[in-house]
């Protein structure tokens, strides 16, 4: 399901700029994974942060998005690895889990939160009644999936240089 790296264009809706944005961020992030060799898409550079890997990152994004359109703007219950309170950053362990299941998992996962997207109204708002954000609207939940996303990706940019010296923006 790989969507385009371009930019959305100019003069498109509200709807359509926010959707190409985000798009084009899960792009980058899935052509941040080609050809990395699986030991290195598995490989944290920073010390202080031990599971940022590319691995972890894909891994994370896909429970974010499970979070915001799912759990959050949904309503549905807070189930997955981020719950874990006995596991610090339990979304970010994938050790044997190859990236190309991450990337799966990455995959079905935007889809779901684009059929979500598409249902719901910019303005309408978070169900989930145990999570004060749930008061954000799908616009802002949108927002904020395109700051994250977009912010893993330059952490995408960083690791790939350190670990095979691939380099590019989008």
């Amino acid at each position: 399901m790989p969507s385009s790296r371009n930019r959305p264009p100019f003069d498109a809706d509200e709807r359509t700029q926010l959707l190409g944005w985000l798009d084009m961020q899960r792009a980058i992030i899935r052509w941040k994974c080609e050809g990395l060799l699986e030991a290195d898409a598995h490989r944290a550079v920073l010390p202080s942060s031990p599971l940022m890997s590319v691995a972890g990152i894909v891994s994370h994004l896909r429970w974010a998005e499970n979070l915001w359109f799912e759990i959050v703007l949904l309503g549905r219950p807070a189930v997955g690895p981020q719950f874990d309170e006995e596991v610090e950053d339990a979304d970010m362990r994938v050790d044997g889990i190859p990236l190309s299941q991450l990337l799966a998992e990455y995959d079905r996962q935007c889809a779901v939160s684009d059929e979500i997207i598409a249902a719901h109204s910019l303005d309408d708002v978070g169900k989930h009644p145990d999570f004060p954000v749930s008061a954000a609207s799908l616009r802002w939940i949108m927002f904020h999936m395109i700051e994250e996303t977009a912010r893993h990706a330059g952490h995408m940019d960083a690791i790939r240089e350190l670990v095979d010296g691939e380099k590019g923006y989008y």
